[in-house]
């Protein structure tokens, strides 16, 4: 049926829907397009960048592989220096991530679940606040004020449980371990674990928190068998976006951490402690030169191969479970 267009002092004129749909139609399918272009050059452009930072490293970093190990730092082969590295990197960053993750999914529950909407409101700035602290103030407050208090429950935890392997060994006098720069990182982190936590807490559906609670569950019944589950991916992503600034993290363990070269040790408590590959390039990158240099990219190469493998790990342990 056409329709019918009325003008004040003008006849009555009809136009034919077909000419009106048509032109809609057009106009949604270039919107559409533009769309769908804009995606794809987005998405494109990350593989690309991604792809060139890649290819940058491994040109660069090449000749460090079959240099001779005078040329290198420490006077040693790539692989015995990137190894003792990797191990620092992946040691530390684990540590902090074991302490991080239970505090970050227990503010992120008080903040969506728990607390007053005039509560939750402050304490999401707060949190939000701290994930905006540059991370050379972490590392003065982990020299200044952690590791001189921690020092003395080092010692405590050396003379009562040096029977662990953990705990073993003469405590270092300054508190300037493994042990601490983990604490430290993991203070760092556990905002944005928190904060990724606490958006995808907060998309629980109503319905199924209120189906709970009406079959008679308790709050905290309702939190392990609704909202956890739901926020499965979300804390899993948030682990991992914290686990990409541990790895990657260089002045706060440059300055907290007293390293040892090429040390490989699981003792939290020593002065003796492995280095990781970014506090490593950070610190010896200005005064490297000629195989030096390649050889601290090739490192590069390698820290972003390790961030790579845990994000794809990552992503497979989040995809949700096919129904049964």
């Amino acid at each position: 049926m056409a329709a019918i267009l009325a003008e004040p002092g003008a006849g009555v004129r009809t136009a034919a829907p077909s000419d009106l749909t048509g032109a809609g139609r057009r106009k949604e399918r270039r919107t559409d397009q533009l769309a769908k272009w804009t995606v794809l050059a987005s998405g494109a452009a990350i593989v690309v960048v991604l792809a060139g930072v890649a290819l940058f490293l491994l040109i660069q970093g090449a000749p460090a592989l079959t240099a001779a190990a005078s040329e290198l730092p420490y006077q040693v082969d790539f692989w015995s220096l990137a190894g003792p590295l990797a191990f620092g990197s992946v040691w530390v960053s684990g540590l902090a991530l074991l302490f991080a993750t239970p505090i970050a999914v227990a503010v992120a529950l008080f903040i969506s679940r728990l607390a007053p909407r005039s509560v939750s409101r402050y304490c999401g700035i707060a949190v939000d606040l701290l994930a905006a602290v540059p991370s050379v103030v972490y590392g003065l407050w982990g020299i200044m004020v952690l590791a001189p208090n921690l020092a003395v429950c080092y010692r405590w935890l050396s003379e009562n449980m040096g029977w662990f392997p953990l705990f073993a060994g003469t405590p270092s006098a300054t508190g300037r371990t493994i042990l601490t720069a983990a604490l430290v990182l993991a203070v760092m982190v556990m905002p944005i674990m928190a904060s990724v936590c606490r958006e995808v807490f907060a998309q629980t559906p109503t319905a199924t928190s209120e189906a709970a609670l009406a079959l008679g569950a308790t709050k905290w019944e309702t939190i392990r068998l609704a909202v956890l589950p739901f926020g499965r991916s979300g804390i899993i992503s948030g682990a991992m976006l914290g686990l990409g600034r541990a790895l990657g993290e260089t002045m706060a363990i440059a300055m907290v951490l007293s390293p040892t070269p090429l040390l490989v040790s699981l003792q939290l408590l020593n002065s003796t402690n492995p280095n990781t590959v970014a506090a490593m390039i950070a610190q010896t990158f200005p005064e490297a030169n000629g195989l030096q240099v390649n050889a601290l990219i090739t490192l590069g190469l390698v820290l972003f191969a390790i961030t790579f493998v845990v994000n794809a790990f990552a992503r497979r342990l989040a995809r949700p479970k096919p129904e049964a």
